[in-house]
């Protein structure tokens, strides 16, 4: 079994630098960490490999300290690594992303079962990993809080649809998206840290993905743009109440009043 895993690197605070005029994060020299919900759908495959055998591949785009990510899939047993990094790719969407992702996806070529999180804590969307399997014609499943059965062909499975639990029976190859119900992801292994620290990750440009055409990459192949993007206010004011219980209780209500809440 081969089960690829998409993870992206995303800003590790709020304080980060816009771009206002492309409506995008600057994210170059940016402290940044592994999406966490990543780390659900790499230890889901990470356990299936453990229990199946086969490999696991992760893939990222992103700019080039985005291999730190790369690197730290090693330590929670990844396989092998790939980071899509292009100037080509800057500014992408969600649809150019997912087709930048896809067309890497394609190159392996073997992939049985294709992992990612539910969604990104920077974007929120949640529409890269169904934009995936649309765009390789496969069938998918997403918010998936539980693995059942994995067949030679087939895996069952249970996803959470907000209003009940559904389980499904999937064919392979597919997509499958995750919550953070699925598992408890692994701490990452000093052992592992030392057995990869010279495994290579492998760089792909724009050019290393065959048959794709460059105008669906990034800004220019991004169909919905950002309009405008901006940080959230900040408040300062801090105000410290003393008194009794019933004292505070009345200034509370009356300050409620005074905004309207109440």
């Amino acid at each position: 079994m081969h089960f690829v895993v998409c993870i992206k690197q995303v800003p590790e605070g709020t304080e980060v630098e816009i771009d206002e005029e492309k409506g995008i994060l600057k994210r170059e020299g940016v402290e940044s960490k592994l999406n966490v919900y990543d780390t659900y759908a790499l230890e889901a495959a990470v356990a299936l490999k453990e229990e199946f055998g086969g490999s696991v591949t992760v893939i990222s785009m992103g700019p080039p300290q985005a291999e730190a990510v790369i690197r730290e899939s090693y330590m929670l047993g990844a396989d092998e690594g790939y980071l899509l990094s292009d100037r080509v790719f800057a500014g992408a969407d969600t649809l150019a992303t997912s087709y930048t992702l896809a067309s890497a996806i394609r190159q392996l070529s073997d992939a049985d079962i294709i992992f990612c999180g539910m969604q990104t804590t920077d974007g929120d969307t949640a529409q890269v990993g169904p934009g995936i399997a649309e765009l390789l014609g496969l069938p998918h499943a997403s918010y998936v809080k539980r693995l059942c059965t994995l067949e030679a062909d087939a895996i069952i499975l249970e996803t959470d649809m907000g209003d009940g639990i559904e389980s499904l029976k999937i064919e392979l190859p597919c997509l499958l998206t995750v919550t953070n119900e699925i598992n408890q992801p692994r701490l990452p292994s000093f052992r592992l840290k030392q057995g990869t620290k010279n495994r290579p990750v492998t760089i792909w440009d724009h050019q290393a993905l065959v048959g794709a055409k460059q105008g669906y990459f990034g800004l220019d192949g991004s169909p919905t743009q950002v309009e405008r993007i901006f940080p959230p206010p900040k408040s300062q004011e801090q105000v410290i109440w003393q008194g009794t219980p019933f004292e505070l209780s009345q200034r509370m209500c009356a300050k409620l009043r005074e905004l309207k809440y109440i």
